[in-house]
C-alpha cells in the first residue's frame, strides 16, 4: 500500500519498510509519508505492528535485541538507518510519549530540566525552558508553585502532560505518542486531546491509538493496518490504507478499512 504525497511538505518518507524481530517479519513493506505540521493516527487490531512502525521513526527498534528495518526511513531527506546518523541526536528532533506515564522519580522541575541539561542548557536559562515547555503542555498553572515537589505526586492526567513537556523541551521537531490516552480517564484524555491539537502549530505529531473516535477528532491523515496471515500461518502488519482522516471515516477505499472501522471486525 503507498501512501506517498508528492504535494504536501514532507518530514519523514518511508519506502518499502519492513521490520524483523530475528526472523519473524513483524512489519511488510510499508510506504508512506508524513507531512509537517500534522496529526498522523496509526490505527488497526493489536499486533499489526502500529507501534513497530512509529518506533521505526525514532530508531527505538534499534533497542530491541535481534530487531532490525530495512527499507527507507527518510527525514527532511536523511536515511535514519545510515550507519553515520547518531541515533541519540535522532531521539533529540524526534521526541516519544508512552502509553503510560513515565515520569523520574525526580521533582516537576527536575523532569523538564533533565533534557536541556543533557544537551548543555546553561542554568539561567533553564527557569524559561521549564515554564515555557510545562505552557505549552497546559501544565503550568497547575504546578507552578510546586515545581520541587515529586512528580510523582501529580495524577495520571498531569503526568503525562509532564512527560509531554519533557518532550518538548528539547525542542524536538516530531513527537511520537503510543497511546498516550489509554491509560488515563475520559477528562485527562480529552485535556492531551486538545494538547495534541494546539502542539501541532510547532510539531508534527504520529500518534497510535486504538481509539477511533479519538483518531477521527484528532488527526489529519490516517493510517489503517491490519494483519496478514500467510498459507504456512505466519502474521504480518502490513498497511491496508493511508488517506485523509475524513476520507478513511466517511467513504474508505478498501472493505477491510470499513470492516474496523464500523467495528465488524477487532
Amino acid at each position: 500500500m503507498t501512501g506517498t504525497r508528492p504535494d504536501a511538505n514532507t518530514v519523514f518518507e518511508c519506502s518499502g519498510v519492513d521490520v524483523y524481530y530475528s526472523d519473524f517479519r513483524a512489519l511488510g513493506d510499508v510506504t508512506l509519508d508524513v507531512a509537517e505540521h500534522e496529526v498522523t493516527a496509526l490505527i488497526g487490531p493489536s499486533g499489526c505492528g502500529k507501534t513497530t512502525f512509529l518506533r521505526c521513526f525514532n530508531r527505538m527498534n534499534d533497542l530491541i535485541e535481534g530487531a532490525r528495518v530495512e527499507g527507507t526511513v527518510n527525514y527532511h531527506g536523511v536515511d535514519l538507518y545510515q550507519a553515520e546518523v547518531d541515533p541519540v541526536e535522532v531521539r533529540r528532533r524526534i521526541g516519544m510519549v508512552f502509553q503510560k506515564p513515565n515520569p523520574f522519580p525526580k521533582s516537576i522541575y527536575d523532569n523538564i530540566a533533565y533534557g536541556p541539561r543533557l544537551a548543555g542548557a546553561r542554568k539561567s536559562t533553564l527557569d524559561d525552558i521549564i515554564e515555557r515547555s510545562l505552557t505549552r503542555a497546559a501544565l503550568w498553572d497547575e504546578v507552578k508553585d510546586r515545581l520541587k515537589s515529586s512528580a510523582y505526586g501529580l495524577s495520571g492526567g498531569q503526568q503525562q502532560r509532564l512527560c509531554i513537556a519533557r518532550a518538548i523541551a528539547v525542542e524536538p521537531d516530531v513527537v511520537l505518542m503510543d497511546e498516550p490516552c489509554s491509560a488515563l480517564d475520559p477528562i485527562a484524555s480529552g485535556r492531551i486531546e486538545e494538547l495534541i491539537a494546539e502542539l501541532k502549530t510547532d510539531y508534527t505529531i504520529v500518534i497510535v491509538t486504538h481509539n477511533m473516535q479519538q483518531a477521527a477528532r484528532i488527526s489529519d491523515m490516517t493510517a489503517f493496518f491490519s494483519i496478514q496471515i500467510n498459507e504456512l500461518g505466519t502474521r504480518t502488519g502490513e498497511l491496508v490504507e493511508f488517506a485523509p482522516t475524513s476520507h478513511i471515516f466517511t467513504n474508505p477505499d478498501d472493505q477491510r478499512t470499513e470492516a474496523y472501522i464500523t467495528g465488524r471486525v477487532g
